[in-house]
């Protein structure tokens, strides 16, 4: 599989078409329609990514009466693009330091949660009715909480620094290397053709090739590659510094995809690696910018894929998934937490703020899924309403564990 991979890229590629001549339109277009949601999303107080997906359902061509977007291979450009970046930058705020440091009652929850929340949400969607691969990538899907909105939500409380804070960030690190390492197997196993036994030696091979990426790029790579990035930050040319990681991150995706691995490996790695500099933080301002572009392109071009028209039949399904992974989690860390005496506040608190949302990492799963044709039609549009859903609610849900917590400390000082 890997070396079919690499024969297929190494070939010359007879299409020599050009874009079409309506992509200056759809892009113009694109950025019109979000930049309208924007502002409405911002004046309501809500999450961007509402106002992206939101803007991406109007422009998308199973929004009636007609498709604004001429060309449907122009989002899927902007997706490919968007996942890179997205993972990128979330890479860079993981120095192997910080994976090292986030301590091992961290890694307990984080471990235990995702996968138990995996497996109650891959039970559930069984007995809804999805075949085995939708439930899969389901229970992948719901068992990540968005890091965008959650930090975001706590930032806003001024909640940022305190213990509980510390553990989410913690539990978020975890939860994001388990759903690349899960998705990334998840696409090898079931893209997989062939025999029981043809299967499982391609699986085998994927699995035996993704450790060994992935260790050789953070043992070798973190020795050599943040040094030459330190050499040219020194030139203090920002844009020759700016081109080089983002060589970096795309060659390595690249290099991950020859490999018959995820692209989002190869991204998430190259932000690690870039992290490991003395030059991370101008690099995560110089890419800033790049990212919130891109992200804004990655979620347009989510809600412009999905069909609106087959939504209100997934509402039910979604809602169930919410309360499903909501209690999942929320009960799994709030129990470890009491158990291992950290009070009931930073129990509350921690539960609550990983159970709230779901959001970037859950649809960049689906488009996992969708790439390798292992899920069916219904699964993004189920999924993009799950986000819209627990991005409203969360900062009320994250609030929601000051308040008890508040209101328990009251009654005891009453008595």
């Amino acid at each position: 599989m890997v070396f079919e991979n690499i024969t297929n890229f190494l070939s010359y590629d007879t299409d020599l078409s050009l874009p079409s001549d309506f992509f200056i339109q759809d892009f113009a277009i694109i950025m019109i329609v979000a930049a309208i949601m924007l502002v409405i999303t911002f004046k309501l107080k809500q999450p961007m990514v509402i106002g992206y997906l939101a803007a991406g359902m109007i422009i998308g061509p199973y929004t009636p009466p007609f498709s604004l977007i001429h060309d449907i291979k122009t989002l899927n450009i902007f997706t490919e693009l968007g996942i890179i970046m997205l993972l990128f930058v979330i890479g860079i705020e993981f120095p192997i330091a910080k994976l090292r440091s986030v301590g091992k009652i961290t890694i307990v929850i984080a471990v235990i949660e995702s996968i138990g929340t995996m497996l109650i949400t891959i039970i559930v969607a069984q007995n809804l009715g999805f075949n085995l691969s939708d439930s899969l990538f389901l229970g992948l899907a719901m068992s990540i909480t968005s890091t965008v909105v959650t930090m975001k939500v706590l930032e806003d409380l001024g909640i940022i620094r305190e213990r509980s804070s510390v553990l989410i960030l913690g539990i978020l690190i975890i939860e994001d290397i388990i759903a690349v390492s899960v998705l990334a197997i998840l696409q090898s196993t079931l893209s997989a053709t062939g025999s029981e036994d043809a299967i499982f030696t391609q699986v085998s091979i994927s699995i035996i090739v993704a450790i060994s990426f992935i260790l050789s790029i953070l043992v070798l790579g973190s020795k050599f590659l943040p040094h030459i990035i330190d050499k040219i930050s020194k030139t203090n040319d920002y844009a020759l510094l700016l081109i080089v990681i983002l060589g970096l991150a795309f060659g390595l995706s690249f290099v991950a995809k020859i490999l018959g691995l995820s692209v989002v490996i190869g991204a998430f790695l190259a932000g690690v690696i870039v992290a490991e500099s003395k030059s991370a933080t101008i690099a995560k301002v110089i890419t800033i910018p790049l990212r919130d572009v891109f992200s804004a392109l990655f979620f347009i071009s989510i809600g412009a894929l999905v069909n609106i028209s087959i939504i209100p039949q997934f509402i039910l399904p979604a809602l169930v998934l919410i309360a499903v992974s909501f209690v999942s989690k929320f009960s799994i860390i709030s129990i470890i937490l009491m158990k291992s005496k950290s009070g009931m506040k930073t129990a509350l608190q921690t539960g609550l703020g990983i159970a709230a949302s779901r959001g970037e990492m859950s649809l960049v799963i689906a488009k996992g899924g969708q790439d390798v044709n292992a899920i069916s039609g219904s699964i993004l549009p189920i999924l993009s309403v799950v986000t819209i859903i627990t991005s409203f609610i969360a900062p009320y849900t994250i609030k929601l564990g000051t308040r008890f917590h508040e209101h328990i400390k009251d009654e005891k000082s009453n008595e």
